[in-house]
């Protein structure tokens, strides 16, 4: 990511960390609905350690600690305006502290499983981001994000997936983003557009 981009997304985070989760938190949501999935899968596999990235303001932490209060819990996240409403919901420093997805301070195997929900489509470069999550989880990683070739009526979604195939949909998307290759709305902020399916070949040949 250019400072351009890092400095509108910090800038973005910023400004809404005070009212982040009543704007983005729904205990209905898609995330939650996957922390409930995630939690089937700390029981199935006997996952004593987990370590959520990109935490914002440790809405999986804060969940994985009331269900599974044995569990060793870690959050890395960047923006110190979200890491501050962490803290006051009763995260501890050494449970969500500084860091940057694509660079873990984390050794190789420290945690059983490591997930993520809702970042990768903040990142220019996913699969970055997913190279780490591997090397740090030993049992496997967990992931929650967009799919934008699903999004959007049946033509909509067809067409999308008619350029990918023919290999056209970078230069359609830079079309629709005048050259960036982004949007920022007022509602996520600076995203790209990714799909969850483009990292599949990367995940499965670990």
């Amino acid at each position: 990511m250019s400072n351009e981009e890092v400095s509108a997304q910090r800038a973005y985070y910023k400004s809404t960390a005070r009212n982040y989760d009543s704007s983005h938190v729904n205990e209905k949501d898609e995330h939650y609905f996957a922390l409930r999935f995630l939690e089937a899968a700390i029981d199935h596999y006997g996952i004593r350690s987990v370590l959520d990235v990109g935490a914002g303001t440790g809405r999986a932490a804060c969940y994985l600690k009331e269900k599974h209060p044995a569990l060793k819990v870690a959050s890395v996240e960047p923006v110190k305006e979200l890491r501050e409403v962490g803290y006051s919901k009763g995260l501890t420093k050494e449970e969500l502290i500084e860091g940057d997805a694509t660079r873990l301070q984390f050794q190789d195997g420290q945690f059983d499983l490591v997930c993520e929900f809702g970042i990768l489509h903040h990142v220019k470069s996913p699969a970055a981001v997913v190279a780490e999550m591997l090397r740090v989880g030993k049992v496997g990683i967990f992931i929650s994000d967009s799919n934008n070739f699903g999004q959007g009526p049946f033509a909509s979604r067809a067409f999308k997936q008619l350029l990918d195939t023919l290999g056209l949909w970078r230069i359609a998307n830079l079309i629709k983003t005048k050259g960036k290759g982004y949007q920022i709305t007022e509602g996520d902020g600076l995203a790209y557009s990714y799909s969850v399916f483009k990292n599949y070949e990367q995940i499965a040949r670990v």
